[in-house]
């Protein structure tokens, strides 16, 4: 089936075909009326025949009746079709769903601008047939089984609905052993509620259920599929499917006596819900295959029908959408009332928290009234007016107390308000609330009406002003003095004003559906984007998708931090959570400890092969979690105690185990030590020392004196050990003695994985990324190439690239469906010096960003609107393109893809042109440089650069320490702006809209004995703040302030002092959104001034000045402290008073530890959360602060000249982590326990 418009054969001689509005249409469109409800399954345009009218971008809507209509939205919820670029083409739309409709409107949005508007459609598609019922909401239909009850252990149920409330009551059905489902419509939501036999919901009040769907009493059609086999289900509400098990004992679903659709007609019935009973259609009804709906129709005898009739009636609930949060506003004239006063009633929805509903000016000028969302705080001549997703009413100039609700509104449900004025009195009701009020000095009438927003004009002129946003969402059902107003008066200039108003449809869109956040973030929204809340989940960046912790303990070391307790995330962005493990940098190699939950030795008497006995090992990590980190690393370890007296390990006579090991996988392993899991064997029989050389076992020598097998198992693919099974213990005397150690695994095998290219037409190539909605890439390479690709993946029309364009710039470019979008940084040196550098680039369905080195972060906020999904089908081809141009020469390490480190060195062992590993001293894994030192190749060797380290020394290893006085003080200027720079690329598509995130790390050591005491401060002219100080007691505090209009947040990690005379490290990172700043960094006493305005207790901590020795400060790339010592002639350094080198920090490391204590240190970190907090810039902060030996140390930073510039944002909140007891843990494995002696201890804050 097809309808035509405009086709070329029926034209008339001499006229262009097609349609094409008047030019004094403010909206045009054009309407197809199909006569039935058709399934419409693809669309074709064209331009306007024999001219240069055609459209290139419009809008699809569908409605069944005509006046209440949809927007059609594709795939990934875009509107916008592209329609055509000349008058003759012919752009074919397939639908990814199809549309049951009758009516078809075409909205133009772009067209060509030397032309007009110019339309020729073709509608494709076929004939929809429906069984429709309607229910009255007291109205159901019941389904009687043939038999008293029905048990079913599958049930697939479908059907389609729309309706005109946000609750009510679909289906439900319940047994007599307490089974039951009901799908339920509630706050715009279904709700499945389903329950196989399980006692504990049967008697308990809470019932769980599995929500899907949003906003789904639009009065448009909506499609559920309910498939049920055994536990397992399939829930789909449109296009979204929710799969979950059921609880409870049984795998049948036993249902007496009937089901209902629409309702439950005895609602006293016992464990029913007191819902409400539907209010809607419900069509194509379909249980297990039966029609219920047809049967209705025929009356058969198993269908009840009470007040169904099967015909869909059509509500005239007609909306209007405000489009703009700037310029939307209907005006109407308050018509007169016989009463006197004036009424006003709506009904309105939408996601923003702000908002002016209503401003009229009244009889008594200049009085306004004032309907308002609020979700800030306001000023009002001395009236402080202060909601929390409020609802406001204030009368203006003449300050009257605000009445308020107090009740949430933007939730994207409709409701209901009214505003009245009688008398003195002015009522405003909400919904089912109390009417609040407020009390007049005089009689008022209103004039004009603006709804949503008032004018762009002069404010003198009309006497309105939007007082924070417009109104953005939609409204319905107006009556102003008891008399409904006709909007398509309005719309046909007949009534009223209006600007930026979408008539007879509800533009909401529910941008948390499906849910982007990744990570378990929590999805939020405004009208026109969403939010992702990161608290607690150990991630962050816009959508969740970046770890706040390091993959290994080997990339801890190379950050500069000591042994401790890490939070490491093996996968980095990927599924997997971050784990805690202890890493031990003591000694060459850092190692990684896991530990698990039976570390004691454990006599064992008793078992037999018939009865063993069995120990199963939890780890302090998941199962994925520590096969990724094993996978991860170049060799692991794990130890097993094995004592025995009469007891084997092996049948004498036959060799089969009498004991054995599970290992990860849950297989049965035999072998008690090395690397050789096919052999039987124990250590002794491996290094020839066992008390009986015909048994590879001491324990199978089955003497009564104690014999020893312990060994340790280093095939890293079986390990760790999950199972322990011991089986011979039962003779007289027979007993064993265990032990099984923790996980302990070195290296990093990503780090160091590399490839080289030295031929320009040469690649690797790999599978298709699978990268649809969110990809993070990151590698080094070093080259003294001009430019190169260093990687690419092309789809059909989509692509991903990531090259050196140029010797100082890399640019990282996409195309998910809008147009490409390219992201350049620019070095101030070239990057082809054959030295290493550090590319990170990311994109997301919210905004793409790139990263070289430390420069500054570029970043591009995506279109609110645009394609989602990064379409590719190609292979990935990394160090050249599939065209074998353009290729990269040089080398390339570490190339990790959403947390999956590709080898690039089995690859590059098949491939020509291409060699495994790279050359050069600096290209190894050995640690040559220390404490962000960079490793320089030279000709002759390397070099350590120590110019973007505290440190300093060959190897970037020797403290800079200088002690203070009252009077000394260090300033440092940075020699630019710390900003990220616009990008000007004139390649970058125009609907990306560009932002920039601005990074601090900050390290230092601190010794003192006073207390307060300013360690460090983070400053803005607009009163923002983060400050870490020692507190009256000597306690470590950090403040953190950075929205002006509540109090400081402030984090104690321990509340023990460090006001020892002893040497303490800290290490803070903090992430801010859209900053830029000029730093100044001053290492001082006195250095608070009255105009910064903290809080009175970092005032009084920052101005008793600092008496003690400060070591190893570092400010992102830049050494303050050590700048201060070596370069005193700089115009950057001023320094002022008495400085003086000094060796306490070199001191701090030949002092010997204090052991880890075995109470877990804790904060009690008290955090308010501020809802719908969207635009305000944000930081995090959260980094390691080590205490070293027992030494401390202290440094004042303070940052001015920042320059906020505000941006949609939400708070990305990094999780909060302390130490924790190494004793209880570790307990019995001493050579583990000294190592951990000598080590720091490390704090996250």
């Amino acid at each position: 089936w097809f309808i035509r418009i405009g086709r070329r054969d029926c034209l008339k001689e001499n006229r262009a075909g097609g349609w094409s509005p008047q030019a004094t249409d403010r909206q045009p469109w054009i309407q197809l009326d199909l006569r039935n409800r058709m399934e419409v399954t693809a669309i074709a345009t064209q331009g306007r025949y024999g001219s240069s009218d055609w459209v290139s971008g419009y809008l699809l809507l569908f409605s069944d009746t005509g006046r209440a209509w949809k927007q059609y939205r594709q795939e990934d919820g875009v509107g916008r079709f592209a329609g055509n670029v000349n008058a003759d083409g012919v752009v074919l739309q397939k639908l990814s769903h199809s549309i049951r409709s009758r009516f078809l409107r075409f909205v133009p949005l772009d067209w060509n601008p030397s032309g007009w508007v110019g339309l020729r459609v073709e509608v494709y598609g076929c004939a929809y047939k429906s069984y429709v019922a309607d229910f009255d909401g007291r109205s159901s239909l019941l389904y009687r089984f043939n038999q008293k009850s029905m048990s079913t252990v599958k049930d697939v149920i479908s059907l389609r609905f729309k309706s005109r409330q946000a609750e009510g009551v679909l289906l439900h059905g319940e047994g007599q052993r307490g089974d039951y489902i009901t799908l339920e419509l509630h706050r715009g939501r279904l709700a499945l509620y389903l329950n196989l036999d399980d006692t504990r919901l049967r008697f308990s009040s809470g019932r769980v259920a599995v929500t899907l769907g949003s906003l789904l009493d639009d009065q448009h059609w909506h499609s559920v599929l309910i498939e049920r086999f055994n536990k397992q289900v399939n829930f789909t509400v449109d296009s979204h499917t929710e799969h979950f098990r059921t609880k409870g004992e049984g795998d049948s679903l036993e249902v007496d006596y009937e089901l209902s659709f629409g309702g439950i007609p005895l609602p006293g019935k016992p464990g029913t819900f007191l819902r409400k009973n539907f209010h809607g259609c419900i069509e194509n009804l379909y249980y297990n295959g039966i029609n219920v709906i047809d049967l209705a129709k025929r009356r058969k005898p198993q269908i009840y029908s009470g007040n169904v009739t099967f015909s869909c009636s059509e509500p005239q609930l007609v909306s209007t959408t405000f489009l703009s949060s700037s310029s939307s506003f209907l005006s109407l004239r308050a018509m007169a009332s016989s009463l006197g006063g004036f009424a006003v009633r709506f009904q309105f929805r939408t996601w923003n928290p702000d908002g002016l509903l209503l401003s009229t000016r009244l009889a008594l000028e200049p009085q306004r009234l004032e309907l308002q969302i609020s979700n800030i705080i306001y000023y009002y001549g001395k009236t402080k007016v202060i909601s929390r997703d409020g609802f406001w009413i204030n009368c203006l100039t003449r300050i009257y107390p605000a009445a308020s609700t107090g009740h949430k509104v933007n939730d994207g449900l409709w409701h209901s308000v009214s505003l009245s004025s009688r008398g003195l009195q002015v009522t405003m009701t909400l919904d089912n609330e109390p009417p609040s009020t407020i009390d007049l000095e005089d009689h008022m009438e209103a004039g004009d009406l603006y709804f949503g927003g008032c004018p762009s004009s002069s404010p003198a002129d009309t006497g309105c002003e939007n007082p924070t946003l417009a109104f953005q969402g939609c409204m319905r059902l107006i009556s102003v003095n008891s008399q409904p107003v006709d909007l398509n008066l309005v719309r046909q200039g007949r009534l009223g004003n209006y600007r930026e108003l979408q008539f007879n449809t509800c533009g909401i869109h529910d941008r948390c559906l499906p849910n982007f956040c990744e990570h378990g973030g929590q999805c939020s929204q405004s009208w026109s984007t969403f939010y992702c809340d990161c608290s607690g989940t150990g991630y962050n960046g816009a959508t969740c998708h970046n770890s706040i912790y390091e993959v290994s303990c080997e990339a801890y070391r190379l950050a500069g931090s000591s042994s401790g307790y890490f939070s490491i995330d093996p996968d980095g962005s990927g599924p997997l959570g971050p784990t805690k493990v202890y890493c031990n940098m003591t000694e060459d190699k850092v190692w990684t400890v896991v530990t698990h939950n039976s570390t004691d030795p454990i006599r064992v008497q008793g078992s037999t092969l018939q009865k063993p006995y069995i120990m199963k090992f939890n780890y302090s990590a998941s199962p994925e979690q520590l096969i990724a980190l094993v996978a991860g690393s170049e060799q692991c370890q794990q130890e097993i105690v094995y004592s025995c007296r009469k007891s084997r390990l092996f049948n004498t006579w036959d060799g089969s185990p009498l004991s054995w090991w599970v290992d990860q996988a849950g297989e049965r392993r035999t072998y008690w030590g090395g690397f050789l899991p096919g052999v039987q064997q124990c250590s002794c029989s491996l290094e020839e020392n066992c008390i009986d050389m015909n048994y590879f076992c001491n324990c199978d020598a089955d003497t009564d004196s104690w014999a020893n097998d312990t060994g340790v198992l280093s095939y890293k693919e079986h390990l760790p050990v999950s199972e322990i099974v011991i089986g011979d213990t039962n003779r007289t005397f027979s007993e064993a003695l265990y032990r099984i150690g923790p996980l302990r695994c070195y290296g990093d095998k990503s780090t160091w994985n590399a490839a080289s290219f030295y031929q320009e037409s040469s690649y690797l190539h790999f599978p298709t990324l699978q990268t649809e909605l969110s990809a993070d890439l990151s590698f080094y390479f070093k080259t003294s190439a001009p430019s190169g690709v260093f990687l690419e993946n092309l789809g059909l029309k989509d692509f991903i690239r990531v090259e050196l364009s140029s010797p100082s710039v890399v640019t990282f470019s996409f195309d998910v469906g809008n147009g490409p979008v390219i992201l350049a940084v620019k070095s101030h040196v070239p990057l082809n010096d054959r030295q290493w550098h550090y590319v990170r680039a990311e994109r997301s369905v919210k905004e793409a960003s790139l990263q070289v080195d430390q420069l500054p972060l570029r970043f591009l906020e995506a279109p609110s609107d645009g394609h989602l999904r990064l379409r590719l089908n190609s292979q990935l081809f990394v160090g050249g393109t599939a065209a074998r141009q353009r290729g990269f020469l040089g080398c390339i390490r570490t190339l990790t893809i959403n947390g999956v480190t590709v080898n690039l060195e089995e690859r590059a062992k098949m491939t020509p042109g291409v060699s495994p590993g790279c050359p050069g001293h600096c290209s190894s894994s050995s640690s040559l440089c220390h404490n962000r030192g960079r490793c320089v190749e030279k000709n002759s060797g390397y070099v350590c650069d120590c110019s973007q380290s505290a440190y300093s020394g060959p190897s970037c290893k020797e403290e800079v320490s200088v002690s203070f006085d009252r009077e000394s003080s260090v300033t440092y200027t940075f020699q630019e702006p710390f900003s990220v720079m616009q990008n000007r690329s004139s390649q970058a598509s125009s609907v990306y809209r560009e932002s920039s995130r601005a990074r601090e790390n900050m390290a230092f050591s601190f010794m003192t004995t006073q207390s307060p005491a300013m360690l460090l401060t983070v400053s803005t002219f607009s009163q923002q703040y983060i400050a870490v100080i020692l507190a009256r007691n000597g306690s470590l505090q950090i403040w953190y302030h950075l929205h002006v209009d509540r109090r400081p947040d402030v984090f104690s990690p321990r509340p023990t002092s460090l006001v020892d005379g002893r040497l303490h490290r800290i290490r803070i990172h903090r992430e801010g959104k859209d900053i830029y700043l000029q730093t100044v960094i001053i290492l001082c006493s006195f250095w608070i001034t009255g105009g910064e305005n903290f809080d009175e207790e970092v005032m009084q901590a920052g101005s008793k000045g600092f008496i003690g020795c400060l070591s190893s400060v570092q400010f992102n790339h830049v050494a303050p402290l050590k700048a201060a010592l070596l370069n005193r002639g700089s115009s950057l350094v001023s320094v002022r008073g008495h400085l003086e080198e000094s060796n306490c920090g070199l001191l701090a490391d030949s002092t010997t530890s204090h052991p880890l204590s075995d109470q877990a240190a804790k904060a009690d970190k008290k955090k308010e959360k501020h809802d719908n907090d969207t635009r305000h810039d944000s930081a995090v902060i959260g980094g390691v602060v080590t205490v070293v030996v027992c030494f401390t140390l202290c440094a004042v930073a303070v940052m001015t000249r920042f320059l906020y510039r505000h941006r949609q944002g939400r708070t990305d909140a990094k999780g909060t982590e302390f130490a924790e007891t190494a004793d209880a843990a570790l307990r019995g494995d001493p050579a583990l326990q000294d190592a951990m002696d000598e080590s720091k201890k490390e704090y996250f804050i």
